[in-house]
């Protein structure tokens, strides 16, 4: 039996249907034969090289015992989990003066590789609000931690700290 979509939110529904397909000692080609598809569509599937449509899904659902739309909402999931990874994360820019960044492209700094550097530069140079908006992108625990392992020779970076709790 297979488990509940909550329990496996985001697996690639090939993941899924391979390690049923193991469970069960059938092979793929065997699925495919069983639901009128070609195996290499099944070896596509498995090898999360293609997605389920609805079509698929029925097919899937009959064979394996769940409901029509079980194998479609697991790929929906999937896809959803997968685009979430590759959205850009960005603080609100509206609270951070690009000028702060002068030596480069604001529209290219990639805000996670770059943490330290972002953290160090607002706590020496950034105001009250720019200094809020850094410590709500990155959260406080993670900005204290930076803090502890940056070296500063500007006055306001050990002033800010201090104001803003994070020392």
């Amino acid at each position: 039996m297979l488990p509940s979509l909550g329990k496996i939110k985001g697996i690639h529904p090939g993941a899924l249907i391979r390690w049923e397909l193991d469970n069960r000692n059938l092979k793929s080609s065997q699925l495919a034969a069983a639901i009128g598809e070609h195996k290499q569509t099944i070896s596509a599937i498995l090898n999360k090289r293609r997605n389920i449509n609805p079509k698929l899904s029925i097919k899937l659902a009959n064979v394996f015992g769940t409901e029509k739309d079980y194998f479609m909402l697991l790929q929906a999931s999937y896809d959803v989990k997968e685009a979430a990874a590759k959205v850009r994360t960005i603080p609100n820019f509206t609270k951070i003066r690009r000028i702060l960044f002068w030596d480069t492209n604001f529209d290219t700094i990639d805000w996670d590789k770059n943490k330290r550097s972002v953290i160090k530069r607002i706590l020496e140079r950034g105001t009250k609000d720019e200094i809020n908006e850094i410590i709500s992108f990155y959260v406080r625990n993670v900005v204290s931690k930076e803090i502890k392992s940056l070296k500063s020779y500007l006055p306001f970076f050990e002033k800010n700290a201090m104001d803003h709790n994070l020392m």
